[in-house]
């Protein structure tokens, strides 16, 4: 049966089994629910030419109908929760569990439904957006948050939002494909950026190269893929750049990540010989390895990751990794926050082949080339200028087609929808070589 009628379908047991009206009494409330919707439907005159509006109106009422489910479950909830709790003296570990478990109940129910809920949305839904869906359930997850205000809870606010996360990743995977490929292997950074941006209920497929990610979204294998793109110490990420000048792949999102680099180990700090990571996590921590190991050997991997499985197999190795890496390989902290810049901080692109809608505080990539002649590039700025646009990132690199000539990667504040930032766009067009607009998406946080 189609989701959408699911909820009003449940009315009969509902009311049966939680407000103790009979069943009798239940079904005759159900049918006049239905009979008004019924009714108002055939009060629609019919014609081909209205198909379209009179389905749409159907459905409509058949969903108002099934609120009144959805509003009795939720005040059967609360009524629930409203249930006095026992008495200091009473409490003891067997009501103290019982409680625990009637929680973890209602939290179920409450999980099944919010599943529903979602699997409806999409199939009455234009597209199917994977990273529209992503950017909408974090929108109203911050919605949720700014309006709880519990001054006596013990849960602060950003355990709230990671709790919210995996119930909406959870709920999005269970009713639609979320694989997404990344720059692997499992607990490098960009596996982290991606459990960040689409949570524990994803398929994570690591691949073993930027060019691969791309590749693998291009082919369909994935649903999204995600590739680093900026490093606030390292600056801009050669390969990712370049593969936006060969495959013209969407950016439908972005992840901000503070990157944090540990030394890790079995052997104690002294017994240190070698010390391996990825050359940029080694770029990174530079000047703190050569205060505090000055004599040791320091050695590149192919990631992070690779080199925390090495130094968990041989003694006298340690590796510059992720605290998650760490953890897996069942390393020893030997030093913490060891990178340089304290404010280190990476960006990463996620690709798709769709665009989310604008939320109102979005970014817009693009890409393009400049006529070889003087003031090209000048008159371009002046048409972010003229337009009000803010550009918050600027790359030029050097084109692989023509020798002396470059490419433009720019990003701006504004979504590509807006009128500001589409009138802009129509001049660009006339003015630039190769305009390629990359996506619009949500700003990463």
């Amino acid at each position: 049966m189609p989701a959408k009628f699911l909820p009003a379908c449940r009315i009969v047991s509902f009311l049966a089994a939680k407000v103790d009206i009979g069943k009798a009494r239940a079904e005759s409330l159900v049918k006049s629910v239905f009979f008004v919707a019924v009714a108002e439907k055939h009060s629609f005159s019919y014609t081909q030419s209205n198909h379209s509006k009179f389905i749409l109106r159907s459905e409509m009422l058949f969903w108002q109908s099934g609120k009144i489910a959805d509003s009795l479950e939720m005040a059967a909830c609360q009524y629930d929760s409203c249930r006095p709790s026992p008495s200091i003296k009473q409490v003891n570990m067997h009501t103290s569990q019982d409680e625990i478990n009637r929680l973890d109940a209602q939290l179920l129910k409450l999980l099944d439904r919010r599943a529903l809920m979602v699997e409806w949305m999409l199939s009455n839904a234009d597209s199917q957006s994977v990273c529209g869906g992503i950017a909408s359930a974090a929108k109203q997850i911050e919605r949720v948050i700014s309006k709880y205000d519990d001054q006596n809870s013990s849960i602060d606010d950003a355990s709230r939002r990671e709790v919210l996360q995996h119930v909406a990743s959870v709920c999005l995977a269970s009713v639609q494909e979320l694989r997404v490929a990344f720059l692997g292997p499992k607990y490098s950074y960009s596996h982290l950026a991606s459990l960040k941006y689409f949570g524990e209920g994803a398929d994570f497929a690591p691949v073993g190269s930027i060019a691969g990610v791309f590749e693998a979204v291009l082919r369909g294998d994935v649903a999204a893929g995600l590739v680093p793109i900026e490093n606030s110490t390292d600056g801009r990420v050669v390969d990712t750049l370049g593969m936006f000048v060969r495959q013209k792949l969407p950016i439908c999102g972005e992840v901000v990540l503070p990157i944090h680099h540990n030394l890790l180990s079995r052997s104690p700090r002294e017994a240190i010989t070698e010390i391996h990571s990825k050359p940029q996590a080694l770029s990174q921590c530079r000047q703190w390895l050569s205060i505090h190991f000055p004599s040791v050997s320091i050695v590149e991997s192919g990631s992070t990751t690779a080199a925390a499985e090495l130094a968990a197999s041989e003694c006298g190795i340690a590796a510059v990794a992720s605290l998650e890496a760490g953890r897996q390989y069942k390393l020893d902290v030997i030093a913490a926050n060891i990178e340089d810049n304290p404010n280190n901080v990476t960006r990463f692109a996620v690709l798709g082949k769709d665009l989310p809608a604008p939320t109102g505080d979005d970014k817009t990539s693009l890409l393009f080339q400049v006529n070889h002649q003087p003031g090209a590039l000048a008159d371009v700025m002046t048409i972010f200028k003229h337009h009000e646009l803010n550009l918050t990132w600027i790359e030029s690199f050097p084109s692989s087609e023509t020798p002396n000539e470059y490419h433009f990667f720019i990003e701006l504040t504004g979504h590509r929808d807006e009128k500001n930032v589409a009138a802009a766009f129509a001049e660009l067009y006339k003015q630039t070589q190769q305009l390629e607009i990359l996506g619009s998406y949500p700003r990463g946080r």
